[in-house]
């Protein structure tokens, strides 16, 4: 099936929402990075367009707690990606601390230095893999520009979510929610 893109140049706020909405509609598995790319957009931009059921705000003033959150999930997947490369690591969170700018993350099995200033937003997304279509939750964060500064996957394609994972990841979005 081909896939027609939208011409986003000329429309109002909600006029290209809505065309970003329906691009991502015509394949809900596609990586919202590709799409983001295809588009010209950001990528925080793809996911604000999502349905609410799939991609939700979180409270970005309690950006820390949402990240200390993390601990009690156990072993997540990370995902980092810049304009060169797209980095990948199963670890844990843990072993907080903050220091000239950063808040760390320094456990064995993970060892993120995230520059404070450099994040905007944070949402919890749930969509389709684009691995398998399974479904996929995750925690994304986003920088002032609305590039992903790093993305943390309770599930990763494979099988669905268990009980366990579902209850997890919406404990922390009742948590965290803006409404």
């Amino acid at each position: 099936m081909e896939r027609t893109l939208p011409v986003l140049t000329g429309l109002s706020a909600e006029e290209r929402r809505s065309a970003i909405r329906e691009a991502y509609d015509q394949d809900r598995k596609q990586m919202v990075l590709l799409l983001a790319m295809q588009l010209g957009v950001p990528e925080r931009e793809v996911v604000e367009a999502m349905p609410l059921d799939l991609a939700r705000e979180l409270d970005f003033e309690r950006w820390e707690e949402i990240i200390r959150s993390f601990e009690a999930l156990g072993e997540v997947h990370v995902i980092v990606s810049n304009a060169a490369s797209t980095l990948e690591c199963v670890g844990e969170f843990g072993k907080f601390s903050t220091a000239h700018g950063f808040f760390n993350v320094q456990t064995p099995s993970l060892d993120m230095h995230i520059r404070i200033a450099g994040l905007a937003s944070v949402y919890a997304v749930r969509k389709p893999s684009h691995t398998d279509g399974k479904e996929a939750l995750s925690f994304q964060f986003f920088d002032p520009r609305g590039s992903a500064a790093f993305k943390v996957f309770l599930t990763f394609g494979g099988k669905d979510p268990s009980p366990e994972r579902l209850a997890q990841y919406e404990d922390i979005i009742q948590r965290f929610t803006l409404d």
